[in-house]
């Protein structure tokens, strides 16, 4: 076996212990500068607008954060977590965007969208041109269902029935077989007492 040759390691510096009287160390008290973690924020009242106008035109907040220069949607939730402010006028601008969600459908359901249909035959493929009706029946469709989730009261389909205002039970009689027969072993008696 071939000896391999050893560097020789540098001692290591050892630290020496100085005392000093404690009455020449006590400086003067300086505050305490608690430094922040992680990034700094990227919150300005131009990017909280820019945000906000999308919203109000139906555009989700994640696509609006993945566009050049936005914060993440992370970052957009600890902000309107922190600031009332901005919490409300976020609320605001999608209840108007949902408005245009809506609004959009109509646009969609009134406009034909065309686009290539290719159908195979016993000569090859023959390719069409003619309305995407079943697109743009997804495409509303998609969107309805996202407005109910989203706004149930206003675009729900669910129908609710209440008897009294502020949504009370409505109070129903117990209808039992029991209760009809001695109504009805009352009326015979009327009849034949009178």
């Amino acid at each position: 076996m071939p000896e391999t040759s050893k560097t020789p390691q540098k001692p290591r510096k050892t630290k020496t212990a100085v005392k000093v009287s404690t009455a020449a160390q006590k400086p003067a008290k300086t505050p305490v500068i608690k430094r922040k973690h992680g990034r700094p924020t990227k919150y300005s009242r131009e990017i909280a607008i820019s945000i906000c106008e999308q919203l109000s035109e139906g555009i989700p907040l994640r696509e609006i954060c993945r566009q050049e220069g936005m914060p993440a949607w992370r970052t957009v939730y600890d902000w309107i977590w922190r600031d009332e402010e901005l919490s409300t006028a976020i609320a605001r601008a999608r209840e108007i965007g949902y408005d245009a969600l809506a609004e959009e459908c109509l646009h969609i359901a009134d406009n034909l969208q065309f686009g290539q249909k290719q159908v195979m035959t016993d000569e090859g493929t023959s390719t069409t041109i003619e309305d995407m009706l079943g697109h743009r029946k997804l495409q509303i469709e998609t969107r309805l269902k996202l407005l109910a989730k989203f706004n149930p009261k206003k675009y729900g389909d669910r129908v609710a029935v209440e008897g009294v205002e502020g949504g009370a039970a409505i109070k129903t009689e117990d209808t039992s077989s029991a209760k009809f027969f001695e109504m009805i072993r009352n009326m015979e008696m009327n009849k034949r007492a009178g």
